[in-house]
């Protein structure tokens, strides 16, 4: 379940409700720079737009590809950890407006987390660290750390081993690669 604040509204549809919940000024200011790092190609800039004038926590070696689209209206709800890298044309999504009700919630990608290309996250949701979302997925609910998913409706493709059982796994075969050598089976 995503964790979203809701607020019903009772009259017209909630995105006529946007400049009671944020700034029209604030809107166009964020539009600018944020239209400003979707184009650019230098890494550090990017991270600095992000971190300095639009208020979100962007861990260091992050990458952000091409394109991505931020919540222009919430950009400080969304937390993005250490050497994780978001895909081209993704969007961040930390609001939804809705006929009856708007929901706001934070994003918090974890470290070293992978976002394939064309992804959408939705407000509210948790991607875990070691993550690896598939290009074009929707994430409408929280990712468990170390999962593999995509597809819309979102599911587990394949959890990955933790790197301990990895580094494990490849001293095996090393091991066992060394044996055969010295045995004369393998050229």
């Amino acid at each position: 379940m995503r964790k979203v604040t809701r607020y019903p509204v009772e009259t017209e549809n909630a995105l006529w409700h946007i400049y009671k919940t944020v700034s029209p000024w604030k809107g166009v200011y964020n539009f600018i720079w944020i239209q400003l790092s979707r184009y650019c190609p230098i890494l550090p800039l990017k991270n600095w737009i992000y971190n300095r004038v639009l208020g979100m926590k962007v861990g260091k070696h992050t990458a952000f590809g091409l394109m991505v689209m931020v919540d222009v209206f919430f950009p400080e709800k969304i937390k993005i950890g250490e050497n994780s890298v978001i895909g081209y044309n993704t969007t961040i999504l930390a609001h939804e407006y809705l006929i009856k009700e708007y929901r706001l919630g934070e994003v918090i990608i974890g470290d070293h987390v992978l976002i394939g290309a064309n992804t959408t996250i939705l407000p509210g949701v948790t991607i875990g660290d070691g993550a690896v979302v598939a290009a074009g997925a929707v994430v409408h609910k929280d990712v468990a750390p170390g999962a593999f998913v995509g597809g819309n409706p979102l599911r587990e493709l394949k959890r990955s081993a933790s790197s301990s059982d990895e580094e494990e796994t490849a001293k095996e075969e090393m091991i066992f690669k060394t044996d055969e050598v010295s045995r004369g089976k393998l050229h």
